[in-house]
């Protein structure tokens, strides 16, 4: 029995679109250009599975050897959501989780401008970012926490000049 290459291109192509994905979108999350993603969506014939396949299907949220499967005509297996992306926040928020290294995380307690909640900030980086960028991105993140911080003393003070 051959290899399903049209059943495997239509696979993912439906996955992509499902999770709102451009091509380009798809071939940045998983590491491999533009053209990967066509020639997997085109369905062409191959003698052997591109390497490539292993990071589409990461990207995808397949789980791995999903892409074979599909290929001997079974269905890609789904990875169950991680504990960082709950199904009940907004889709583009869980997409902006996964995409990027983590950079840094901060859990502001809004108690002092009375407010039981807290506030979460997850700071994500390009995924092509080079090692400055990085550096430039953080600091800029401890400038920004640095207003955020003090935005509960800003705020007692002004209320207790008023």
């Amino acid at each position: 029995m051959g290899r399903e290459w049209k059943r495997l291109a239509r696979a993912i192509e439906s996955t992509r679109t499902a999770r709102n994905l451009t091509q380009v979108a798809l071939a940045q999350k998983a590491g491999v250009s533009e053209s990967t993603i066509q020639n997997l969506e085109s369905g062409a014939e191959r003698t052997r599975v591109p390497a490539s396949l292993h990071k589409v299907e990461r990207a995808l949220g397949w789980k791995a050897g999903s892409g074979e499967r599909v290929l001997d005509g079974g269905d890609p297996e789904i990875e169950e959501e991680s504990a960082a992306a709950p199904s009940d926040l907004p889709l583009r928020i869980v997409q902006e989780l996964q995409d990027g290294p983590l950079l840094d995380t901060k859990v502001l307690d809004l108690s002092p401008l009375g407010s039981h909640a807290r506030m979460i900030v997850v700071v994500k980086g390009d995924p092509d970012a080079t090692p400055e960028q990085i550096r430039n991105d953080l600091l800029a993140w401890a400038k920004a926490q640095r207003h955020l911080e003090n935005l509960t003393v800003d705020d007692e003070t002004d209320e207790t000049t008023n």
